[in-house]
């Protein structure tokens, strides 16, 4: 898969030039905190726009156009809530992000951020299995923990009638075989835009199995 230059759009892609000037300054301003407080790997921003602002901003496309409560667990240096609230100013402006973060330094860069890009979020400085249940109609994790685990925090937070979805790599079917032992959910899969190994799973209905 051929990288592309930062702030601009790959084929698959369709966003504004504003959205992706916001999307370029949130990345500018995960370079200038990494140092600081590890937000991510250094060594990952060397290709920063693509291994991690398009990379999730590819889950974007999955998202229901009902939309209107969600929440994204471990968000870390907002990889991919932000980015998901950057990108659905847009086109679903009713849509209401949560990002969950435990670690404080985090939290705190989050809530600059959003302030910095105007992007009205929610941060949570919580751990996510002990946060009081949600009930959101979507929830993301990037990176954050084994699907089994997920599916737990999933079933704690989401409504009834809600989407989960969750990249994943090269060990995803491992993950999945993993995590139907001790639940049950319907899967959408997708071909990750971004790693060629990668997966998008979209997964509902879980369950107790």
């Amino acid at each position: 898969m051929t990288s592309v230059a930062r702030g601009t759009a790959p084929d698959w892609l369709n966003v504004s030039r504003e959205t992706l000037a916001k999307l370029e300054a949130m990345l500018s301003l995960v370079e200038k905190w990494n140092p600081a407080i590890n937000l991510v790997a250094q060594s990952s921003l060397t290709d920063g726009w693509q291994r991690h602002v398009l990379d999730s901003a590819q889950l974007f496309p999955l998202i229901p156009a009902k939309t209107k409560q969600a929440a994204d667990l471990g968000s870390g240096a907002g990889f991919p809530g932000l980015v998901l609230a950057i990108m659905a100013q847009a086109t679903m402006p009713d849509m209401h992000m949560t990002l969950i973060e435990s670690d404080k330094r985090k939290a705190t860069f989050l809530m600059q951020a959003s302030r910095l890009l105007d992007v009205p979020v929610l941060v949570r400085t919580e751990r996510a299995e002990v946060l009081s249940p949600i009930e959101v109609d979507l929830i993301t994790a990037r990176a954050m923990a084994p699907l089994t685990a997920l599916c737990g925090l999933a079933v704690r937070h989401l409504a009834a009638d809600g989407l989960a979805i969750f990249p994943k790599g090269a060990q995803a079917d491992r993950e999945l075989a993993e995590a139907a032992t001790l639940w049950r959910f319907d899967t959408h899969q997708m071909q990750s835009q971004t790693d060629p190994s990668g997966r998008l799973l979209a997964l509902k209905n879980i369950q107790n199995a």
